[in-house]
């Protein structure tokens, strides 16, 4: 229990690493998707920003919501009026996606930075067109927003807020309590209170102590924030050539962290800080000080890992005032518990003991998780599945999955967890040498085979205006007809799969007898189209709808998003009750 407790923890503690690095997610193809609330609008999607706008560029910034990914090639970029003079827009290399109906096509996770070169320094509005899907399988028409650029004058907008903030300062709580911290402990309690703890006097030195240590990892993400989006590093990550070092920077990290080797500063400059904390002055607010920047150096090799997953994180802003005032909240969240104890006494925090161990142990795993997610950008899916099996039987292993013999309670509900990742261990290493890639569904679904099935494409009828629509509902109404609506575009990669291995499934034809099958082409997403929409609190296609021979819709069977032939055959049978 108490290593489910750490790993829990350990989630807490590192939001920015996770965020940062993590932007490879696989393609959803359940069938539990039946509701517009399960998807974010447009705009929340996928936030633009105007970052910088001076007399020779416009810098924009797009970010994705998790789940989320942008198009390369539906980028437009417009100025109005048209005679003002634009660049071609420069974007970074973006992540490669392959669908077989497609093929190649180039998409963005995450943050996304656009630089537009600009000659013509009148005030003039920028519309920017783009489009996204979401990885469970909606996709979205194309969008426009409208920016005003100012003429001569600069603008610049800082990307952070209090949410962010609150986050890293839950980082650097979750930080305090590893064996990379908790040494500060007797620093504080020996040198700078010199045993006296409590008081104001202590709650003084210790703020003294904090402060400073703080104010170092800030200088950090400042000069992070500053030159880090110069380096383009989120870009630059989606190369083999640094995804690859990064993996292993952070595979060695997890071995430090099981014990294989202690990471520390070099001997030469750990005995420099060790000689200027000895001469240091205990009890005064400037000794204080120069030991809250000592230790924030001893401390920052062994909390690396962590330390980079923000900082990357952080270089993709540009902003040096958001990136300082991230870090500076890291520090004040590792620095929280030390104020505690020393206005309180050490009866604040938990004693030592074996849980620092399964901490480190966490820490470790984690490191490795984020290590594998890396490798999955330019591994073949097969194999990183491999991976993850391999991790998942490790931790199983580790948490006693195969020890049989009496334990207590707590540790035979940690065998039963390793159990469980023993066992999804197992349908990795099957999955991936069956050829599947898809960790949330390892094994994969056989398929309903279509062997000589008549296709089923001509009986559907296709519409591209709402007033069309409306007559085909209202005909299927006055006949008592029972109405599927397919929601389809030419640029939807999930409408496409449904329309080929869903829609053509043998059992699913067999259940659709007696429906009229309308198919609405939102190709042209026209103003029209979109009203439509907005009508039936659609955000974009793909998206099945059912309507019975009253005509009225059965709003607890709509399926948006992408769905397998098998749970949406369910679909239709549970439509075919109620209808």
């Amino acid at each position: 229990m108490r290593r489910l407790l750490c790993l829990l923890l350990l989630v807490l503690a590192l939001p920015a690493t996770a965020a940062g690095l993590l932007e490879s997610r696989p393609s959803s193809t359940l069938g539990s998707i039946n509701n517009s609330a399960d998807f974010l609008p447009v705009r929340e999607a996928f936030q633009l920003s105007l970052v910088e706008s001076t007399p020779q560029s416009i810098k924009l910034r797009f970010v994705a919501t998790e789940g989320y990914y942008l198009y390369h090639h539906r980028f437009q970029f417009r100025a109005d009026p048209s005679d003002v003079t634009l660049g071609p827009a420069q974007l970074p290399k973006g992540e490669q996606k392959h669908d077989e109906y497609f093929g190649d096509v180039e998409v963005y996770h995450g943050i996304l930075d656009v630089e537009l070169p600009r000659t013509d320094q009148r005030t003039f509005t920028l519309a920017v067109t783009y489009q996204g899907c979401a990885d469970k399988g909606l996709c979205y028409p194309p969008e426009t927003e409208r920016l005003s650029i100012n003429g001569n004058g600069a603008s610049t907008r800082h990307d952070w807020g209090w949410r962010e903030l609150a986050l890293f300062f839950l980082a650097g709580l979750g930080l305090t309590f590893t064996p990379c911290v908790l040494p500060m402990l007797p620093i504080l309690s020996g040198v700078v209170l010199r045993g006296q703890v409590g008081g104001l006097r202590g709650f003084n030195l210790s703020l003294a102590y904090v402060l400073p240590m703080a104010a170092c990892f800030a200088l950090l993400g400042a000069l992070m924030g500053m030159f880090g989006a110069q380096l383009n590093l989120q870009a630059r990550l989606q190369s083999a050539w640094v995804l690859v070092p990064f993996a292993m920077f952070f595979a060695v990290f997890a071995l430090a962290m099981f014990g294989v080797f202690e990471l520390k500063l070099p001997h030469a400059i750990s005995s420099r800080l060790d000689r200027i904390a000895g001469r240091t002055e205990g009890g005064s607010l400037w000794g204080a000080a120069v030991l809250g920047v000592v230790s924030s150096l001893l401390v920052s090799p062994c909390v690396s890992a962590p330390l980079a997953g923000a900082l990357l994180y952080i270089s993709a802003s540009g902003d040096a005032l958001g990136g300082g005032l991230k870090l500076f909240m890291l520090g004040l969240g590792m620095g929280t518990p030390l104020l505690l104890v020393a206005t309180g006494g050490a009866a604040w925090l938990p004693k030592s003991g074996p849980w620092l161990v399964y901490m480190k142990n966490a820490i470790g795993v984690l490191l490795l998780g984020l290590a594998i997610g890396l490798l999955s950008r330019v591994l073949p899916g097969q194999i990183t599945l491999l991976l993850i099996g391999l991790l998942s039987g490790g931790v199983g292993l580790f948490m006693g999955a195969l020890e049989f013999v009496y334990k207590p309670p707590r540790k035979r509900l940690g065998q039963l967890l390793g159990m469980f990742l023993l066992f999804y261990a197992l349908a990795c290493w099957y999955g991936g040498f069956s050829g599947q890639s898809d960790p949330f569904n390892p094994i994969g679904q056989s398929r309903t085979v279509v062997g000589e099935s008549p296709s089923n494409t001509s009986a559907w009828q296709t519409v591209s205006t709402p007033a069309a629509l409306d007559r085909a509902l209202a005909d299927a109404h006055s006949s008592g007809t029972p109405l599927l609506l397919d929601w389809y575009a030419d640029w939807c990669i999930s409408c496409k799969v449904i329309e080929h291995e869903v829609l053509n499934d043998a059992t699913v034809v067999e259940r659709l007898k007696g429906y009229r099958l309308i198919r609405f082409d939102i190709t042209a997403s026209n103003a029209e189209q979109r009203t439509l929409l907005d009508r039936y609190k659609l955000f974009g296609p793909p998206a099945l709808m059912f309507f019975g021979k009253d005509g009225v819709e059965r709003a607890d069977v709509r399926v948006i998003g992408e769905i397998n032939a098998t749970d949406f055959a369910e679909r239709v049978a549970k439509a075919n009750d109620r209808i």
